[in-house]
Order: structure tokens, then sequence, then C-alpha cells
């Protein structure tokens, strides 16, 4: 099974890119972030012409997750984070075949010391709490999406700038972020790939991608009992060259 997560900036922009990349890299399973669209214009439609079920949970303009699996069902769908007052559309969730999949769109936060960087660390607890929950009940688990966290410097094109005291790399965004890899979860690209400078994040000014000034903040976590059947995992930086880009690449990781 080869599951995916791509921030796609708008589903109403990059549909087409969107149907091209499920051809060429065919994912068994994907999480697309920051969809922008209500529910009842999502492409649902489109999406069922190349094989793929969704689920989706979306508002106007702003944020938006959804869950696509190809020639298998999503089965007991969870919208939002239970139990979390939050009217931005950032969580879903459902079980494909044997295997639980928890798509996140995390909060961006701003700036350190903002209402929405204090929004972005009670939402990162509540998510904790309900992935600990869902590790109870689905021991086969995979929690992947935009996370808005470089974990270490190999995941920032210039640690001096990108530091403790800047947003997606602060060090309390990075201790929320490996409070919820305690749990028993681990960096499905970590487990394959040491390196420094693979990103998959890349801002649309200064010729960010071209140059390779990027962030690795798409990730795909693989709970203990998935670790051993984690057969790869990558980057896949071909949309990120097409005319009209999202400003991520699909992140992914494949289980044996």
């Amino acid at each position: 099974m080869k599951i995916a997560s791509w921030n796609v900036n708008s589903l109403n922009v990059r549909l087409p890119q969107l149907q091209q990349w499920l051809q060429d890299f065919a994912p068994d399973v994907v999480g697309l972030q920051e969809t922008k669209l209500e529910d009842h214009r999502f492409p649902d439609a489109a999406l069922a012409e190349l094989g793929y079920r969704s689920v989706f949970h979306g508002q106007k303009t702003y944020n938006g997750v959804a869950l696509l699996a190809r020639d298998r069902s999503l089965d007991e769908v969870q919208v939002a984070i239970p139990g979390f007052e939050d009217a931005q559309a950032r969580a879903i969730a459902a079980t494909v075949d044997d295997v639980r999949i928890v798509n996140l769109y995390v909060v961006n936060g701003q700036d350190l010391g903002t209402d929405k960087y204090a929004y972005k660390l009670r939402w990162l607890e509540a998510v904790h709490d309900w992935v600990a929950d869902e590790l109870q009940r689905h021991p086969r688990l995979v929690v992947l999406g935009d996370f808005n966290i470089a974990p270490d410097d190999r995941d920032v094109h210039d640690p001096a700038v990108w530091n403790d005291d800047h947003i997606l790399t602060s060090t309390a965004e990075r201790a929320a972020l490996r409070k919820l890899l305690g749990l028993g979860l681990h960096d499905g690209f970590r487990l394959h790939h040491d390196d420094a400078g693979l990103f998959s994040w890349w801002d649309y000014r200064q010729a960010a991608f071209r140059r390779n000034l990027g962030l690795r903040i798409d990730l795909t976590l693989v709970s203990d009992a998935l670790r051993g059947a984690t057969a790869g995992a990558g980057i896949d930086r071909t949309p990120r060259t097409w005319e009209r880009a999202s400003d991520h690449a699909p992140a992914w990781v494949a289980l044996a």
C-alpha cells in the first residue's frame, strides 16, 4: 500500500495536477490538505473516474482536508478532532483495509507569541490525545499531513534562520511533535533517508524551488506495528515543477 500526503493549496486550482499525478504515481491512499472547498464543491465524481473514493471535510477559501483511496473503501470516518471545538477544517481519519489513516493540516501559527501560535499548541495537544486514543483501537496507524513543523535542522535549508525562535521550528512546536512521536510513531521518511536538504515545501518567492531553499514539513508517521512493514518513503518533487504548481510536493510512504 502506497500512502501519500499532499498539500494541494487549492483543489479548485490544482485539480488537473492532482488528476495527472494520481495517474502517474498511482498511490493507493492520499491525504490532501488545503483543499479550500466547501463539501458540496468537492470533485468526488471526477476523482471517482480515476478509481478513487473520497471522504472530505472542507470550508470556503481556507483549510480543508480529504482522504482518497483507490479501489478500496474508506470506513469508520472521523471528521475533526473529537472533543475539540474548532471551526477550521483541519483533520479527518478513516480506515483503509486494516490501516487507520489520520490526515492533518496543522495550524501554521503565524509567529511566536501570537494568538494563532497559542492555538497551534492547543491544537497539537488535542491531536496528541486523539492519536493516543486511535492507537489503542488501531495499532496499525499512519498519521500524515502538512505538519507546519520541520522536525530537525536537516529539514531546513538554513538552521541559522530557522531556529528555536522561528515559527515552524520553535522549541515548543518541535517539542509537541516529539511528544506525538513518543506515543509510538516513527517518521517514515527518516526510516529510509538520513540526508539533509530533502524538502517538501518551497516558498513561491526568491526562486526558492530552483535554489532548493525549502523545508520538510509534510510528514508520514507510522506506528510501531507498521515500522517493520515500511518498505520505502520519499518526496515526489515532480509536481512542484509543473505550471501553477502547489508550493508543496507530495510526501509518501510504502507499506509492504
